[in-house]
């Protein structure tokens, strides 16, 4: 499913549809995270993220060993205070998920659950579970040279996209089409 209506104005003039975002932005180098993520060497996949955060020099030592992940692991906790969290998806690469001391600070929530979130945006978006909403209004066309001919498109008015998940998106849609309905 690449597009949804999701909403239409009760006059039918208006409409908000969601459409896959063909061009999506990585949230782990556009956006602002906390976490911090090692790629686990031998996967066919492209690195989570390109800077492994301030424990990549760590790894880097131990990365080649076949318990690097364990070991990498007990040595983040123990003498770095590091919340990890192992992601083994089906499709996509092994990584270890992490945030230090100072990184927890800043959170809202538990350190487990703010790296199952970052976990869950970034596997959305590795996915394709990206999309945008535009609002459209109903024109109708009638030609110069004939009046008997008409016909009626959908014009774009207003759009926006880059919405991880495909809850967010509907949600975003809704809210942004609420101005349209009062019209």
């Amino acid at each position: 499913m690449s597009e949804m209506i999701v909403e239409t104005s009760r006059d039918g003039r208006y409409r908000v549809r969601l459409e896959a975002d063909q061009e999506p932005v990585n949230p782990r180098r556009d956006y602002d995270h906390l976490a911090h993520v090692i790629t686990v060497p031998g996967s066919r996949y492209l690195d989570v993220d390109p800077d492994g955060g301030p424990l990549q020099e760590g790894w880097d030592r131990i990365k080649d060993r076949s318990d690097a992940p364990e070991v990498f692991a007990r040595w983040a906790k123990i003498f770095h205070g590091a919340v990890i969290v192992e992601h083994t998806p089906h499709e996509g690469p092994r990584s270890l998920w992490y945030l230090l001391p100072e990184d927890i600070q800043e959170i809202g929530n538990t350190p487990e659950e703010a790296l199952k979130t970052e976990i869950d945006e970034y596997q959305s978006w590795a996915e394709g579970d990206v999309w945008g909403f535009i609002v459209e209004k109903s024109v109708d066309w009638t030609r110069t040279d004939d009046e008997d001919e008409t016909r009626t498109t959908w014009e774009m008015v207003d759009s926006c996209w880059g919405f991880i998940g495909y809850r967010y998106a509907e949600e975003a849609a809704r809210e942004g089409f609420a101005a349209y309905l009062s019209a």
